[in-house]
């Protein structure tokens, strides 16, 4: 039996103003360390056995554009509609609400199996980094929640970046849906593991 794919699309950072851009790459503080996180070597032993892996590397990761994202989102899903295997789908923030702007706004011919949305924002409010780039959701999104029945969001209370507004925006739109806060998660989800997220997608 072949198994599921577990498609990740991973976070990024999105400026209106390329000067906004320029500023962000001169502040931002880099290291000579390895940052280990639960979206890299963790997953791929706490899953490989179960799940094909599939990362999505998408454009211009740190001055994203909904647009070019969704060219190249289109191709990985082209491919696995040839597989005809069971899907879920896994997004980490910027990557989060990606995928919920593309499936309430696109209906597929895939076999969803669930989604998983860790730290997703909803919109530009109460948060200390700017959504732009395209990434704005429509008022309906119906379409989303008809196309999965199993709807996963993990929020942390101690987020600076996406506060629990956004939860709460999510709750108002998905009541249906299962939503995990967590009192800390090192911010934005910083953490080399992440066993609730494991058990669930189990």
């Amino acid at each position: 039996m072949q198994k599921p794919f577990l498609v990740y699309i991973h976070g990024g950072t999105t400026f209106r103003k390329r000067k906004d851009y320029l500023n962000y790459l001169k502040n931002k503080e880099i290291s000579l360390e390895e940052i280990k996180n639960w979206s890299g070597d963790y997953l791929d032993q706490k899953l490989k056995n179960h799940f094909q892996l599939v990362r999505v590397k998408m454009p211009l990761k740190e001055n994203s554009r909904y647009k070019e994202w969704k060219i190249i989102f289109k191709k990985y899903l082209d491919l696995l509609k040839k597989e005809k295997r069971k899907i879920i789908f896994l997004g980490y923030s910027l990557g989060g609400i990606f995928l919920v702007k593309y499936f309430s706004e696109n209906k597929v011919d895939l076999e969803l199996s669930s989604i998983h949305l860790v730290a997703p924002p909803f919109d530009n409010t109460n948060s200390n980094e700017e959504l732009s780039g395209g990434f704005k959701l429509r008022k309906n999104l119906s379409l989303f929640f008809k196309q999965f029945k199993n709807i996963y969001f993990y929020f942390s209370e101690d987020d600076e970046i996406v506060t629990l507004y956004h939860q709460k925006q999510y709750q108002k739109k998905f009541p249906q849906a299962k939503f995990f806060i967590f009192k800390n998660k090192n911010g934005h989800f910083r953490v080399e593991e992440f066993p609730e997220l494991i058990e669930n997608l189990y």
